[in-house]
């Protein structure tokens, strides 16, 4: 059971580091033309960009959920 919480960590900590990636290239790649663009509200690329953001601290929670899960589970077998 802890080797599939470990496994299970591992992959939400990786998915965190992806999306935060995605979402800052993303922001990054395009925030400079959104700001010449004189567009008011927000555009496709900052929506994408927040929406990443999103998902990160949707990766997080769940990284943090288990990692609680894992340390209830441990003081449990002690």
């Amino acid at each position: 059971m802890m080797t599939f919480l470990t496994i299970l960590l591992i992959a939400a900590m990786i998915a965190v580091v992806v999306v935060l990636v995605r979402g800052l290239a993303t922001f990054l790649l395009n925030a400079s033309a959104d700001a010449r663009s004189g567009e008011t509200g927000p555009s496709e690329s900052a929506l994408k960009s927040n929406k990443m953001m999103q998902y990160r601290v949707f990766f997080q929670a769940i990284a943090v959920f288990i990692i609680v899960l894992i340390l209830f589970i441990g003081s449990a077998r002690s």
